[in-house]
């Protein structure tokens, strides 16, 4: 049986000291030899060893010396050495120590006194400490603090044993005393934190008492009082009025960590709205003074707890907040952006937009290395504000124009998609954002970005002006044409005046007259050969001018695809707003010529790879479309797409909003909830405060708010049977589960007429779970229950199994009993929310992450939009796939699912599914997670879970 420790010390089992050369060492009289046979002694015993015949040495050459260290050697030695026998009684020889330890407690020198008064704070033996109480009492009379500071400790661990109260029957008046007459600060704490502990009446009484003085206190002993006042205030909600001021006084302290604590407490205790302002505003101070990162996030933490249950009070200090934009720290950025997005309100929105611009200008420097990053953040964060306040979007969208050439492509992407939304949401920017946009478009360096800004011009470009400048901004960014030529021997050229990089080695032909060496000239065509190696064009990423010419060359046909829908568009539209027809003609010819060259070019050898499939049927039918247009088709180009982009956003739009009513109606209070009539109850003596505190309290007991985890019903749900009902011993559990740990309450009941003695609960663990209490005996009378608590430490999100037994003995049996538990399954359901994620996000992590479980599907489920919800409600994950996707009976469905973790793993689940001939359904659920414990155990709920039909 394992025994309880207090001392824990690093040991190195390579070289084992041997008893012997460890008791010759003790006998002699060289120190340095003395210490270190001491050290190994103690090592040895740590470790298990029992050296028995070490003691009496020890007594006869150890305990004499005077050198201070040897001293606190051999107390270490007693603390860690068994000083009772089997039967729980103290050992005879235990009284030579005694002696020793008196004369110690009455030594000299002030160091001797303080090490023992500190070991006898882990004594448990009464009969020890018995003769040595006398002396103890008379230590916190002496002249040196550092002695009255460890004879108040050792007061209070002797108090607190069980037989305590007989040892020191009067300890609580003593130490009260020996507080108010007290000056040193650590002596003044440990009297308070023994009054705290023991006499709860006495501490409350000298708080109360001194409630002026507390703020001149040292931080010790503050936050001594705030540890009392939390204890009190748990207990006794209906106290916490006299304690509130106290807290407030306290935000002023010049100690960080008490300003902390009392911010802390004070949103615990009160919900009043000057108390919450106190404690925002005491968090903001503390966000801005501390340089340490973590502290940072520590507070950011806090403000965001506040957000979610006063965000009115919150929304006045969100400029205080969003300080912290200047820490160049990007977890810190990104947990401030998050709090401040979610306090934007019409009187705060021109000054916050004004901080992120502000930001966004500063991310230009390129002085730190993730500015690409934070400058992303940044513009997703416009991008929210613009949409909550379209009012605003005039004054950043310029702004942000500026970025749509980033060498960050996310950042790009980003923005190209803000002005996207904002183009289509604010019709009075249109023709502002067309301008600028056709005027930065030759800077756009990636292919994405490029496709998504063609988009907008050929939808958006609606008058002549605008339609001629779009179609001479494309051509110009293609340059002249053909792409390439082919020269009589047969070389392959880039037919541009400057050379274009391609990702392959270009063989370039440079005709020029040459003189002979006869004296005449000729005409050589010498094959100069360019390497470009593979890496000078990735492919969306281009450092010429001619950007669109360069990334076509670079073999990217999807835009050469986009290029031509778009030319079509401005063609079409060309020929509704332009009043000369030979124009539009002209035009139409140019545009049909550079579709026809594209394709030239995908079929030609210049490039390594030849035009998709879909790139070249996308282009044929943008010729076929120019050269015989009819109504219906010119509706679907000019008219459709746009509405259709219209419309996705209105269903973004209203998606969002029912996501907030659903949170909104969430109801707290039953119709028969007793509501307790306040403004009836007398008002006497009360603060202003204290008056708030109690009005909000009364609104948050008539809302609910109290009662919010009193599901009764759910608590039923977590109770695991663990042996049968005709085993001796029956047992249950129930299962809480907290974020990082999983609480057992095992009632264990002895069913049978006998005591049961030593009986123990040994649990053990698989997974990421690790049990944290070590498994204790107890003694159960017939027929009697006992409640055992075990806590168990969780690391990462996966399914676990806790399986054990209960093992105990009977007086008339002399082996013990073994009954076997059933296994607790640990559900990852309880670690998993449902989460949102952009579709980029989710598409670089689903090719980042390398775990993948694919399962296939086996349901007796015949429709695919039932079975995927009954997927997401097995899963507890949310469908990022946006329900206008699924609509439709085409007998075949794919969906985007996700959720995060606890600690912050992100789990992918892809599901795609097709109807089959017979009805049934097939296809594959692949689930995708940086960690196998997520992909393993998710897959496992999936396939226990899709039958369905139950």
């Amino acid at each position: 049986m394992e025994k309880s420790c207090t001392l824990l010390i690093h040991f190195d089992k390579g070289s084992p000291a041997l008893a012997n050369e460890i008791k010759e060492a003790m006998e002699g009289n060289d120190v340095p030899a003395k210490i270190d046979a001491m050290k190994k002694a103690i090592m040895l015993l740590l470790n298990g060893e029992t050296l028995p015949q070490l003691f009496i040495t020890i007594v006869r050459y150890v305990l004499p010396s005077e050198d201070h260290t040897v001293q606190k050697l051999l107390l270490l030695y007693l603390e860690i050495i068994d000083k009772t026998d089997a039967r729980g009684r103290v050992l005879p020889e235990m009284i030579l120590i005694c002696q020793n330890l008196r004369n110690n407690l009455q030594h000299p020198n002030e160091y001797i006194r303080g090490v023992t008064l500190r070991f006898l704070c882990r004594l448990s033996e009464a009969e020890i400490l018995e003769p040595l109480i006398p002396s103890v009492l008379t230590n916190l009379e002496h002249r040196h603090p550092f002695i009255r500071r460890h004879a108040l400790l050792a007061i209070c661990a002797i108090y607190r044993l069980p037989q305590g109260e007989q040892l020191l029957p009067d300890a609580p008046e003593l130490v009260e005393k020996a507080l108010s007459s007290e000056q040193d600060l650590s002596a003044r704490r440990n009297a308070f934190l023994m009054l705290a502990t023991c006499a709860q009446d006495r501490a409350v009484s000298y708080l109360l008492t001194h409630t002026d003085q507390v703020p001149m206190w040292g931080d010790l002993l503050q936050m001594a009082a705030l540890d009392l006042i939390r204890k009190v205030c748990r207990s006794n909600r209906a106290e916490k009025g006299k304690y509130i001021k106290i807290i407030i006084s306290l935000l002023n302290s010049p100690s960080t960590a008490v300003i902390y604590e009392s911010a802390g407490i004070l949103v615990s205790l009160s919900s009043a709205p000057t108390a919450i302002r106190a404690a925002a505003n005491t968090y903001c101070q503390l966000l801005l003074s501390q340089s340490d990162n973590n502290v940072k996030l520590i507070v950011l933490d806090r403000l965001n707890e506040l957000k979610s249950s006063h965000r009115d009070i919150m929304v006045e200090v969100i400029m205080d907040v969003l300080r912290a934009l200047s820490s160049p720290n990007l977890d810190i950025r990104c947990k401030t952006l998050d709090i401040a997005l979610e306090l934007i309100t019409p009187r705060n929105i021109d000054e916050v937009v004004l901080t992120l611009k502000k930001e966004v200008v500063k991310t230009q420097s390129g002085e730190l290395e993730k500015n690409g990053e934070y400058r992303q953040m940044l513009v997703q964060a416009i991008h929210t504000c613009a949409i909550k306040f379209p009012e605003v979007a005039s004054t950043v969208v310029h702004l942000l124009m500026d970025f749509l050439g980033d060498t960050n492509v996310a950042s790009a992407i980003d923005v190209v998609l803000f002005v996207r939304e904002i183009i289509e949401t604010n019709p009075k920017l249109r023709v502002s954002i067309i301008t600028r946009l056709l005027d930065t478009f030759y800077q756009i360096r990636s292919a994405r970005v490029c496709s998504c800004a063609l988009w907008i011009i050929g939808e958006y470009c609606l008058s002549l002006s605008e339609v001629e400048s779009g179609i001479a901004m494309i051509k110009q960014c293609l340059g002249d044409l053909p792409f390439y030529t082919t020269t009589e021997e047969g070389e392959v050229t880039d037919a541009s005046k400057q050379p274009q990089q391609v990702n392959s080695s270009v063989t370039v032909s440079s005709r020029r007259p040459m003189i002979l060496a006869d004296g005449t000239y000729a005409t050589q065509s010498a094959a100069s050969e360019t390497a470009f190696s593979a890496p000078t064009i990735v492919p969306g990423s281009v450092a010429s001018t001619g950007n669109l010419r360069s990334l076509i060359l670079s073999g990217d046909f999807f835009l050469g695809a986009v290029v031509a829908c778009t030319l079509t568009k401005l063609v079409l539209r060309l020929e509704e707003v332009q009043p000369s027809k030979a124009e539009a003609n002209k035009v139409c010819t140019s545009a049909l010529l550079i579709m026809v060259s594209m394709l030239q070019l995908g079929q030609s050898s210049f490039l390594p790879h030849p035009i998709d499939n879909d790139s070249y049927d996308r282009i044929v039918l943008c010729i076929r479309l120019l050269c015989n247009t009819g109504d219906e088709v010119r509706k679907i180009w000019l008219q459709s797409c746009r509405q259709s982009f219209a419309k996705m956003l209105a269903e973004k739009q209203f998606r969002e909003t029912e996501e907030i009513k659903a949170k909104a109606q969430i109801s707290h209070a039953q119709p028969d909830d007793l509501i307790d009539f306040y403004h009836l109850k007398s008002r006497k003596g009360m603060s202003q405060l204290e008056l708030e505190d109690e009005v909000q309290d009364d609104l948050k007991r008539a809302t609910g708010e109290f009662m919010k985890d009193g599901d009764d019903a759910n608590k039923l749900n977590r109770i695991l049977q663990l042996t049968g009902f005709s085993d001796p011993v029956y047992a249950e559990a129930y299962v809480t589960v907290h974020h990082y740990d999983i609480v057992l309450d095992v009632t264990v009941i002895n069913r049978t007429k006998e005591t049961l003695q030593n009986l123990c609960l040994e649990l053990a663990t698989m997974g990421d779970l690790k049990l944290v209490d070590r498994p204790q005996n107890y003694t159960l009378a017939p027929e009697s229950s006992k409640q055992i608590r075990a806590n168990i430490k969780v690391s990462s999100t996966e399914t676990g199994v806790i399986f054990g037994n209960i093992v105990y003995e009977t007086s008339n049996v002399l082996e013990r009993t073994v009954v076997v538990l059933n296994d607790i399954h640990i559900d990852i359901m309880d670690y998993i929310s449902p989460s949102t994620c952009a579709d980029v996000a989710f598409r670089n992590m689903w090719a980042e992450f390398e775990w993948e479980n694919k399962v296939a599907v086996n349901t007796v489920i015949q429709d695919e939009k039932e079975f995927l919800n009954h997927i997401i409600k097995s899963t507890n994950m949310k469908c990022l796939t946006p329900l206008s996707a699924l609509d439709g009976e085409c007998g075949f469905l794919a969906a985007n699912l996700y959720a995060k973790s606890v600690f912050g793993e992100d789990a992918l689940v892809n599901v795609s599914v097709e109807k089959q001939a017979d009805g049934k359904l097939s296809g594959y659920i692949r689930i995708r997670s940086k960690t196998q414990g997520i992909a393993l155990s998710l897959g496992d709920k999936i396939t226990l879970k899709q039958k369905g039909g139950s």
